[in-house]
């Protein structure tokens, strides 16, 4: 069992115990509204096409590593309900997003995405509200495929939820960054 201060997201990668803050009101808010945007089409099926399990900050163990997305998501074919066994998910998720900050932007696009790839994850997200940017990946033979990379207010159909225009803009809606 591992301990980490409550104030702190903990990881396992690697074998390494890293531990980070909890996250700044940008990257909550991206991370809040992508959620709610997604939501209705793909979890409930209001205006799309269902299909999926999304979840908030899933601890996700993958082999011997814990890791905490953002979001992350599973089709209904692998996954039809959450069995209530465990505190964490063990079941490679099909999407996952990580929403990247000054923090965690070195380790989410290196030994995270290390990870998510060896473990199959189909698609990535990487979401950064202090650049307002959306990179799409894509799970290749060897690594990552940049699929795409949209900003600001694009009206964007990003795979693997391309049956629904998403507006970049609601991301940062409610965040003014100071300059």
């Amino acid at each position: 069992m591992l301990a980490a201060p409550p104030h702190r997201i903990a990881e396992v990668i690697d074998g390494e115990l890293r531990l980070y803050p909890r996250p700044a009101k940008p990257h909550t808010m991206a991370a809040s509204a992508l959620g709610e945007e997604l939501g209705p089409p793909f979890k409930r099926g209001r205006g799309g096409p269902g299909g999926w399990i999304l979840a908030d900050e899933p601890e996700l163990h993958l082999g011997d590593d814990i890791l905490v997305p953002e979001l992350a998501g599973w089709r209904r074919a692998r996954m039809p309900v959450v069995v209530a066994d465990a505190p964490y998910f063990d079941l490679v998720p099909d999407w996952i997003c990580e929403v990247i900050s000054p923090s965690s932007e070195k380790v989410d696009r290196t030994g995270k995405l290390e990870i998510y790839a060896r473990e199959r994850v189909g698609w990535a997200w990487l979401v950064n509200p202090l650049t307002r940017t959306l990179e799409v990946l894509e799970r290749a033979d060897r690594g990552w495929l940049l699929r795409h990379v949209w900003c600001d207010a694009a009206r964007v159909r990003a795979e693997p939820f391309d049956a629904i225009e998403l507006d970049l803009a609601v991301l940062w809606a409610d965040v003014v960054i100071p300059e």
